[in-house]
């Protein structure tokens, strides 16, 4: 009898530690990714392609917050860093933005990302000639950031910020 009553208790002391545990991880509880703030930065844009600055203003926001958490733990990585820019400078700061994307390209010279973003801040703040500079670094990768840039400095596409 007093068998039983040891287990009982301890199966009940475990089931309760299991939901004690359980309780504690929700799935809100999740660690910061990379891969969740770039969900964030592509929603983010889907929001300010329609106008509704305020949700996309919120994405940014989360973003950039779980952006800081992971350059805090893994520092100098350059994708990290070129979200951070973007994210940095879509809020409005601009200073902070260049930043990121100057140290971003200490660590990548090369980084198309890093490069066209960059090259965006640079027409926003009307440093046209600091623009193009970034656009000679992309001229041979091929690839779309070089075409976006080259719009928006030709002034055929326009960059909200």
């Amino acid at each position: 009898m007093k068998i039983n009553k040891l287990f009982l208790t301890l199966a009940l002391l475990l089931s309760l530690t299991a939901q004690a545990f359980s309780a504690g991880t929700s799935s809100s509880d999740k660690k910061p990714s990379y891969k969740n703030a770039v969900k964030l930065i592509e929603a983010a844009k889907k929001y300010e392609s329609k106008d509704k600055m305020d949700k996309a203003l919120k994405r940014y926001k989360k973003a950039q917050k779980i952006l800081l958490e992971l350059d805090k733990k893994k520092p100098l990585q350059a994708d990290t860093l070129n979200y951070l820019g973007f994210t940095t400078r879509k809020l409005g700061d601009f200073e902070t933005g260049e930043k990121y994307y100057l140290l971003g390209l200490q660590v990548d010279p090369k980084h198309v990302g890093i490069n066209e973003y960059l090259g965006e801040l640079y027409v926003v703040t009307d440093r046209i000639n600091l623009a193009k500079e970034r656009l000679e670094i992309l001229k041979s990768c091929n690839c779309e950031e070089y075409q976006e840039l080259k719009e928006i400095i030709d002034g055929t596409k326009k960059s909200k910020y």
